[in-house]
């Protein structure tokens, strides 16, 4: 990027919101799939407008530009694989308004998820999504990539609390989308279109989320297994007598190990998997649904259940496993991160193949995640980085793939394609569907600026920005 690119950048944000300087670039090069790219400029917008005129700036000379919120993610989306701008949405971090007679909200990118959850606590409303990384993630990273969590088994993903937009397009214009009403259907559903766009498509500079009412009471339970297979099928007995968790999820034996420290208690022997149940509701409700689950799990042989008794004793329960993805690292800190998504019904024959493919390849796999919605992280832990273990990992990877959609399932169910599954992209969507993402992305974004070579194989591609 010359000097004169770079001055106009600092004419729009003023020198103490851009940077070029080999520290900073550093800063914003990396995110959580462990990969590194180096930028060529970092810019802090504070306005839509700022945004609106560095889309056009970087539009004009062909400049590959990158939106950023927390760089959390898992799977490449917010790196600078081209190098360019990358526009971090930090600044943009105003909760706008909240309207509680109509239950909707209106928040910038950059508002942290946990922050904003616990602003709504005060209006007794919620924000139903909460991915793992609530405490430090943006809802702008959320959007982009359409993030799930524990849960999307009664409120859905993000796409189901996210009613408009507004984004910046590539040439600079700026585009509304949705309403604030909750029936809306003049013209395309755009909304829908820019949730898990992964930036290609614009910059998201505001966001109007759907709000719920508290819910008056919860009480949250641990069930243990002796039994991986019993625990497994135990998800889909849970709801077949209509109980309907607000959280439902699971942890093999291996990610209940990583953990161990930081259980409430200490963890049985014997102990194979692990399912963490949670019901909101009225109290009433919440009272009639736990004394079901209570009997239903009585009868089973290879089931124990545990009434967390205290607010710090759910607090523990979450912090582990919240805590499972960073502590695979005990095990090896050269680790494939996986959230494929299969019919929940099929959930105990994934983890039972995910077993065997462990023992047939002799590589550490462990499985946790939401086993209510069918969404189960598989983390595939190779032993060091020599390319042979590479290679076992590679495979795992490939035959897990094809393993989730024989079975009628998805690669993603919340991480997003980004660089890490964009290869892959093709096993799930025919050439028909591509070319269509292709065609929508060549409509939006011409000159292929908006966050290029992700999603779709850079092959795939038409050719990226000139170098400037």
């Amino acid at each position: 990027m010359n000097t004169t690119i770079f001055q106009e950048i600092i004419d729009i944000v003023g020198p103490e919101h851009c940077s070029r300087e080999i520290e900073e670039l550093h800063c914003y090069s990396y995110d959580n799939s462990k990969q590194t790219f180096l930028p060529d400029a970092v810019v802090h917008p504070d306005t839509v407008e700022q945004v609106a005129n560095l889309a056009k700036l970087a539009n004009t000379h062909c400049i590959p530009i990158v939106a950023r919120g927390a760089g959390s993610g898992t799977t490449g989306g917010s790196l600078p694989t081209q190098g360019g701008i990358v526009l971090s949405c930090m600044r943009l971090n105003r909760i706008l308004e909240i309207d509680t007679d109509n239950q909707i909200a209106i928040v910038e990118p950059g508002v942290i998820t946990g922050t904003f959850q616990k602003i709504l606590q005060g209006h007794k409303l919620m924000y139903a999504p909460d991915p793992a990384s609530l405490k430090f993630c943006t809802i702008g990273g959320n959007v982009a990539e359409c993030a799930g969590g524990p849960s999307a088994i009664k409120y859905g993903v993000t796409k189901d609390s996210i009613i408009g937009l507004e984004v910046v397009l590539a040439n600079g214009e700026v585009l509304t989308t949705g309403t604030r009403t909750e029936k809306g259907v003049v013209g395309y559903d755009l909304t829908r279109l820019f949730i898990g766009s992964e930036g290609t498509l614009g910059i998201i500079t505001k966001i109007i989320t759907r709000l719920l009412p508290l819910p008056e009471h919860k009480e949250t339970f641990l069930l243990s297994s002796t039994s991986l297979q019993q625990a497994t099928e135990f998800v889909a007995k849970i709801l077949q007598q209509n109980i309907l968790p607000c959280t439902l999820e699971y942890m093999d034996k291996t990610a209940l190990q990583v953990v161990s420290d930081i259980l409430p208690s200490r963890l049985p022997a014997d102990i194979q998997a692990m399912l963490i149940i949670e019901i909101d509701g009225s109290r009433q409700k919440v009272e009639e649904q736990a004394e079901h689950l209570k009997r239903l799990i009585a009868a089973e042989k290879y089931c124990n259940i545990k009434q967390a008794a205290t607010e710090d004793e759910i607090q523990e329960i979450w912090k582990a496993r919240r805590s499972i993805s960073p502590a695979t690292h005990k095990i090896s800190p050269h680790k494939t991160s996986e959230d494929v998504v299969v019919p929940r019904s099929l959930i105990p024959e994934l983890v039972g193949f995910c077993e065997d493919l462990a023992q047939k390849l002799t590589i550490t796999i462990l499985t946790f995640g939401h086993a209510g919605d069918g969404n189960i992280h598989v983390n595939i832990l190779a032993a060091d980085n020599s390319p042979k273990e590479k290679q076992k990992a590679a495979n795992a990877k490939m035959a897990l793939f094809k393993k989730v959609l024989s079975m009628g399932g998805t690669l993603s169910g919340e991480h997003g394609i980004g660089i890490t599954k964009s290869p892959y992209i093709s096993l799930e969507l025919n050439r028909t569907s591509i070319t269509v993402m292709r065609q929508l992305k060549q409509l939006f974004d011409k000159n292929n600026i908006m966050n290029p070579g992700k999603i779709f194989p850079s092959e795939e591609l038409h050719n990226g920005p000139s170098p400037v």
